[in-house]
């Protein structure tokens, strides 16, 4: 290895901020090892989609992060400088279903990191990648770092100990533990299990006659919405600063679903007209009359978040970080991609 070369360790580099924080890594020049768990789904498409899958500075690594003896190896073998903890169980809708996998992955996996880095060299700094579902049932709005935390699923509730154990090591044992809580953040590399990429998949779909009509839940949860581009620049920057802390990254915008599908539907010259109200709600094509759009409550969660929208002052203050793409644009760059793979056949 390069001895200038700073190497760094990224879990979870199978997802969408996996693959757009390797990418930018591997711009900077650094050696990347990048970790994925073992399961029959297993799939690099992302990293493929940006080109870098096969990049002579990426390492793919299997990794079990309930295992602290495999992350002790780990640390041992990548001698980073950095480690980005980005893996999780992060689908709120399975966490109920499977509350004590994502415990284990999203709550005691962070941990035996930490305890690595505790073990192996103190001196690694640690990115924690926490989020906005950590707020829950909101206690104020907008959100803040000092905003108090109700998760209303158990992927927030493990995520909540993630982040504060984190602190805990921070202040406990002097590791540079940073803290991001990001608020939702999409882009072409979004999987279909998200509602936004559910969305931007079934307008291009609908207008290209593969499909009749979206069924969704909650049409009325706000969410505040960014380009997962540039939220892991922030990551980042995270990790260069000079004394560790807790940064939330957001735009400071609110929009409904509801909102969401009729930018994705006019990102293909679909207007979506709205009638009826609650479990009855449905959106039809005004060229055509056709229902398009149609709830239904089998997919409302146990418990909902109603308003997510984050106040990013303190990171554009701290780090110069801020989110520029607006949602309509970040919209059609989705509703384009999809448009793309499935007219290509190749949608993931």
């Amino acid at each position: 290895m390069n001895a200038s070369r700073k190497s760094v360790v990224i879990t979870g580099i199978t997802g969408q901020d996996g693959a757009y924080l390797t990418q930018l890594l591997l711009e900077k020049g650094y050696k990347v090892y990048g970790t994925y768990r073992r399961t029959s789904s297993v799939n690099f498409w992302r990293l493929e989609e940006l080109g870098v899958a096969t990049h002579e500075n990426l390492e793919l690594v299997e990794h079990d992060l309930t295992d602290l003896s495999a992350s002790i190896r780990l640390l041992q073998k990548a001698e980073p400088s950095e480690v980005y903890n980005l893996a999780a169980q992060s689908f709120v809708g399975v966490s109920f279903d499977q509350p004590i996998t994502t415990a284990e992955i999203t709550g005691i996996g962070a941990v035996n990191l930490l305890e690595a880095i505790r073990i192996v060299n103190p001196k690694i700094r640690f990115y924690q990648a926490s989020t906005s579902e950590m707020f829950g049932k909101v206690q104020d709005v907008p959100q803040t770092e000092d905003t108090s935390f109700y998760p209303r699923s158990p992927y927030g509730v493990a995520k909540l100990y993630a982040h504060w154990m984190t602190i805990n090591y921070r202040e406990s044992y002097g590791i540079f533990g940073a803290s991001g809580i990001l608020f939702n953040h999409e882009s072409p590399l979004r999987g279909k299990e998200f509602v936004t990429r559910k969305i931007t998949d079934a307008a291009a779909r609908i207008s290209l006659g593969m499909q009749d009509r979206l069924e969704l839940g909650n049409m009325d949860a706000k969410r505040d919405w960014g380009f997962a581009k540039e939220y892991v620049e922030g990551m980042w920057r995270m990790l260069q600063a000079d004394e560790p802390d807790t940064f939330v990254l957001a735009t400071n915008r609110t929009e409904t679903v509801r909102d969401f599908v009729s930018m994705a539907f006019k990102a293909v010259d679909i207007n979506v007209e709205w009638k009826g109200t609650a479990d009855n709600e449905y959106g039809v094509d005004t060229k055509n009359g056709k229902t398009i759009v149609q709830v239904n409550p089998k997919f409302y969660r146990p418990a909902e978040v109603e308003l997510l929208i984050g106040d990013p002052e303190k990171a554009r203050r701290v780090l110069g970080w801020e989110a520029k793409t607006p949602l309509e644009q970040l919209c059609q760059l989705m509703v384009d991609a999809d448009v793309r793979r499935n007219k290509s056949g190749t949608s993931f």
